[in-house]
């Protein structure tokens, strides 16, 4: 316990972390984030969704939360103020699509106001509760400006996109870099851009330090923010081959039994917090 005494900020991860397996908040949840708030703490949500889609979740915490969105490329106040912004050059994106990428792949680009895709996704409509981020579909082939946020490419064949992420590194290697946030979704950002370094740039903002952050994760583009805090949860429902990469780290409940808030209420606030 001595160590979280000096937990001052609690940073969380948004899909398979803070939100249950139907992409919400729970009650239960947004209780615990509210008493976090009440007793002073700095609270974060970092995640490779876009700021439009993520805002609308972290809204319904109502309280005040600096938001790292697309995996560390945009960075966004409290109250909705941008204060950082970073795309991928039009050339890099043209060339890292320039490979053989399998049909049964969907292919995203992150633009500011919808994403372009070249298929309509059912799996990926779902995870917004409301339409907040609107997808356009487009043929890449035809298509002139391909600058973006980041790439995001989704498939429920994991082998066809670790293919896919071998292919693009050959050509983009030094651009790029990848993650899995989910066996099923693989992103590509620029090489400067990942949620650690966003993350840093908002303590140092508000006077605080990685060794005074909490962070929770579940997915490889959350490893530097979980291995480079104070204190790095894995959820139980993450991936093997996370915990594997960070094995000194520990494990707690999943998402669907409220882990991050559960967590916090028996680790940080007063035990008559923590439910059963």
């Amino acid at each position: 316990m001595t160590k979280l005494k000096n937990i001052k900020v609690v940073v969380s991860d948004l899909d398979g972390t803070l939100l249950n397996p139907q992409h919400r908040i729970s009650e239960y949840t947004k209780s615990i984030f509210q008493e976090l708030h009440n007793q002073g703490y700095l609270i974060v949500v970092a995640t490779g969704r876009h700021h439009l889609d993520a805002m609308g979740i972290i809204d319904k915490l109502e309280v005040p939360v600096y938001l790292v969105s697309s995996n560390g490329a945009r960075i966004h106040s409290p109250n909705k103020e941008q204060l950082f912004a970073f795309n991928l050059d039009s050339d890099v994106v043209k060339n890292a699509l320039n490979v053989e990428i399998d049909p049964e792949i969907t292919v995203v680009l992150f633009k500011e106001n919808v994403w372009q895709t070249n298929k309509w996704n059912e799996k990926l409509n779902a995870f917004q509760e409301e339409l907040k981020y609107l997808p356009e579909l487009v043929d890449y082939k035809k298509l002139d400006d391909f600058a973006a946020i980041k790439i995001f490419f989704s498939c429920s064949d994991h082998e066809k996109l670790v293919k896919l992420k071998d292919a693009i590194l050959a050509n983009s290697s030094e651009h790029l870099h990848h993650a899995f946030s989910l066996p099923t979704c693989l992103e590509f950002m620029d090489k400067s851009v990942d949620k650690a370094v966003a993350i840093e740039q908002v303590l140092e903002k508000e006077g605080f330090t990685l060794a005074e952050a909490m962070t929770f994760g579940d997915g490889f583009n959350d490893v530097q923010m979980l291995a480079s805090a104070g204190k790095g949860l894995i959820m139980g429902n993450a991936p093997a081959l996370l915990k594997e990469t960070l094995p000194n780290l520990e494990v707690i409940k999943t998402n669907a039994e409220d882990g991050v808030a559960r967590y916090i209420a028996t680790k940080i606030l007063d035990r008559e917090f923590a439910t059963s």
